[in-house]
């Protein structure tokens, strides 16, 4: 008689699994219900602004906070009472590194390794090399990129199955974006599962397979970038000497027109139809952006830039 292992029949499906969790310090509700979920072999973004509980959520998936209620499980497990063995199978890069001042970078990467994933030596090296880091100077002589660096290359170098990234890229210049860029691709291409906490919509828009965005602690937004997209409008310009009753469509918006080109948002749905509206003005040229990630973004954070906007005028 063959015994089938029941988990290897039914394979993990998601990473992370966060449904309804609340934390509260004294009198702040920092978590109010929030739900998220990293599929396994994906890169998640997890943006918000400062404050609304991101770190803190990342601060429960690794074991350091308690949750006070709802459901979290990570690889499978509670990330709470089962830290130990979780964090074998878990990487972690915060966006402020703090090292031992008087070990070098390699030592430092050496120690890093053993709290979380396996190292691999060879893909060590490779790290090294991309990220342009010495490892043999101390960490009290490394700058801020450069200590980035050392907590980069130690997540990157292990074979951890999950890599939980707190605005991990601060403090690197662009050529050194681009390292990490390529390095995540790679991690994905290895079936392992990223969580990408980030300011940089374009980073996280070239990389995530899907998003969430939270606010105030609960997540208002979640989904793949295609599927956010249209829960927004393109942005379309026409070469035309005149609008041609543009305006008068249904889902077009903010019509301008000025210097031969008439630009307006148009709501996805509508987009087909407004085209081929477009199209029978004959028009000398058209460009229709989908709406960013930052786009989506601001469709819950505009009204507080525009009162910050005011305040600072």
């Amino acid at each position: 008689m063959t015994l089938i292992n029941e988990q290897a029949s039914h394979p993990q499906v998601n990473a992370v699994e966060v449904h309804g969790l609340t934390k509260r310090f004294g009198s702040v509700q920092a978590l109010r219900g929030l739900d998220l979920v990293v599929p396994v072999g994906q890169v998640t973004g997890f943006l918000g602004p400062n404050g609304s509980g991101k770190s803190t959520t990342i601060r429960v998936l690794l074991g350091l906070l308690r949750a006070d209620g709802g459901h979290v499980s990570v690889l499978g497990g509670d990330p709470w009472a089962d830290a130990v063995r979780l964090h074998r199978s878990i990487a972690y890069v915060p966006g402020d590194v703090t090292l031992w001042p008087n070990l070098t970078g390699g030592e430092a990467i050496d120690i890093l390794c053993r709290l979380s994933g396996p190292l691999d030596p060879r893909r060590k090296q490779v790290m090294l090399e991309r990220f342009d880091l010495d490892p043999t100077k101390k960490a009290r002589a490394y700058s801020k990129g450069n200590r980035q660096k050392v907590a980069l290359v130690a997540a990157l170098a292990s074979t951890a199955e999950l890599l939980l990234l707190d605005e991990p890229t601060s403090g690197l210049d662009p050529l050194m974006e681009a390292a990490f860029t390529e390095s995540i691709r790679e991690v994905k291409a290895e079936g392992r599962s990223v969580l990408l906490s980030s300011h940089i919509f374009a980073e996280v828009e070239k990389l995530a397979d899907r998003v969430t965005i939270i606010r105030e602690g609960s997540t208002v937004e979640s989904g793949t970038i295609p599927e956010l997209r249209h829960l927004t409008r393109s942005q379309v310009t026409v070469g035309l000497d005149a609008a041609g009753g543009l305006a008068d469509l249904d889902g077009v918006h903010d019509l301008r027109h000025e210097d031969g080109h008439v630009t307006f948002a148009v709501d996805d749905d509508r987009l087909p139809e407004v085209l081929a509206a477009v199209a029978a003005l004959r028009p000398r040229s058209l460009v229709a952006n989908p709406p960013s990630l930052e786009d989506v973004f601001l469709r819950h954070y505009g009204t507080e830039l525009a009162a910050l906007s005011r305040t600072e005028r």
